[in-house]
């Protein structure tokens, strides 16, 4: 008799207490106010990204605005974090959603034609202890002219950290371009970049393997921003694999690409890979 009542009582003791946690509501994905220069607005989202303290820069553009990738092209100017105002922060990492290029007039820049989110990982000082987001960041948006616009935003992190990433951030950490390795045969890949040429004639020929070569896409960055390399053109090889190439320009003064990793980020609608390599042996 008195284990059936014990039984009971603890029956009745783990009702009562699933009851509790399920009024208790999960820890959401935090989020600062929107600060909305003309044309745009800005907030910082943080969140618990694979048990780390992540987030995003979420920036809504009005439709038929744009605003510009971490290399904007031949025009525009790329956007400037500045996180010298946070607290117990000591690293943020921002990533790069894959960009596309679009045509300002005759100049080809690359970036963004819709809202999105720049995601980003923060290494704080001491993990144990609350963490005090401030950013100042400095870009730039455009319809038919582009203006400069900056946003100032801020965003408290309790010491138990922020909830679990919404859909939205973990769509914007998912399109961030894979790292891999140069000569990949799964697609997207980059099969191999080699120089030809001599002298002013030289240019840069880049093999890739897509899924849909009418939607690939590839941007070359240099290990800084002295390096302004053009947007490659894209074709096809006689045996109809897909190829870009670029001439070799906007090579600093005493750089030799020939031996420079460079950043190819290669796009198509499959997905998207990053490679951080020198150019291919031939």
């Amino acid at each position: 008799m008195v284990t059936c009542f014990r039984l009971s009582l603890l029956s009745v003791l783990a009702a009562a207490v699933a009851a509790v946690a399920m009024a208790v509501p999960a820890r959401a994905e935090l989020a600062s106010p929107w600060s909305a220069p003309s044309g745009t607005a800005v907030r910082i989202v943080a969140a618990s990204e694979k048990g780390a303290l992540a987030g995003g820069v979420e920036i809504r553009l009005v439709p038929g605005w744009k605003t510009y990738w971490r290399y904007p092209g031949d025009a525009g100017v790329p956007p400037r974090f500045d996180w010298s105002g946070s607290s117990n922060v000591a690293h943020v990492e921002m990533l790069w959603p894959a960009p596309v290029r679009f045509d300002e007039g005759g100049s080809l820049s690359i970036g963004y034609k819709h809202d999105v989110i720049l995601p980003f990982k923060v290494t704080p000082r001491d993990p144990g202890k609350p963490v005090e987001l401030r950013l100042t960041l400095d870009f730039a948006v455009c319809e038919k002219i582009c203006q400069p616009a900056d946003a100032r935003v801020e965003l408290d992190v309790p010491a138990e950290g922020a909830g679990a990433s919404s859909p939205t951030l973990r769509a914007a950490f998912a399109a961030v371009p894979r790292e891999t390795a140069m000569g990949g045969v799964t697609a997207p890949a980059i099969e191999s970049a080699l120089i030809e040429g001599t002298g002013d004639q030289r240019s840069l020929r880049i093999l890739a393997r897509v899924s849909d070569p009418a939607s690939a896409d590839l941007f070359v960055e240099g290990p800084d921003e002295a390096w302004a390399l053009p947007l490659p053109a894209r074709g096809l090889t006689a045996d109809g694999r897909t190829v870009f190439e670029l001439p070799v320009d906007g090579v600093p003064s005493g750089a030799d690409i020939a031996t420079t990793p460079l950043r190819f980020t290669l796009t198509d609608h499959a997905g998207a890979v990053e490679v951080l390599a020198p150019l291919s042996t031939p």
